[in-house]
């Protein structure tokens, strides 16, 4: 028997099994795990007795070829494409890094500009707080010599009658 007869044989058994065990019904056929993105024609193998290996082989490495570059080129395409989302990321980091130094140099002005005010009325108030206590030593001042010859007075008063008692009683 030739390949092409044992292939039809088979078919034929394959065909009868399934009346048999499924009643009619065909099996599902499992689909192949790996599928091509290409649609590649297998080589045809000519009907006669010889057949051409070293034209089977070249056809095989071809489309293993060709495969293989349709793989690279999607490769650099991914890695082209990979390439500019790193730079359009690292232009974006480097943005983010320069608005936020403005914004903290900007807060910082706003910080001292705060502080210099909080200074300058604290300063102020001193001013004042020290303005009034002069002031007010000076009114203290003009009026103490008044109140303290009045006080003197009183005291001296005091003070002699305590004396005049201290007498009165040693004479006793």
């Amino acid at each position: 028997m030739s390949d092409t007869e044992e292939v039809e044989y088979e078919e034929k058994e394959h065909a009868e099994e399934e009346q048999e065990d499924g009643e009619g019904w065909a099996k599902p056929k499992p689909k192949p795990a790996f599928m091509p993105q290409t649609s590649l024609v297998p080589p045809k193998i000519p009907d006669g007795e010889k057949v051409d290996f070293d034209d089977i082989h070249r056809k095989r490495m071809e489309k293993d070829l060709t495969e293989l570059q349709t793989l690279i080129e999607a490769h650099f395409e991914s890695r082209k494409k990979e390439e500019e989302e790193l730079i359009n990321l690292t232009d974006r980091i480097e943005k983010r890094r320069s608005e936020r130094a403005e914004q903290v140099r900007i807060r910082t002005e706003k910080e001292k500009e705060r502080q210099n005010r909080i200074n300058e009325e604290k300063a102020r108030k001193e001013e004042e707080e020290f303005k009034k206590k002069a002031e007010d030593d000076a009114k203290k001042k003009r009026s103490s010599p008044t109140c303290s010859s009045a006080g003197t007075r009183q005291k001296r008063k005091v003070g002699q009658k305590r004396k005049q008692s201290e007498r009165r009683r040693e004479r006793s």
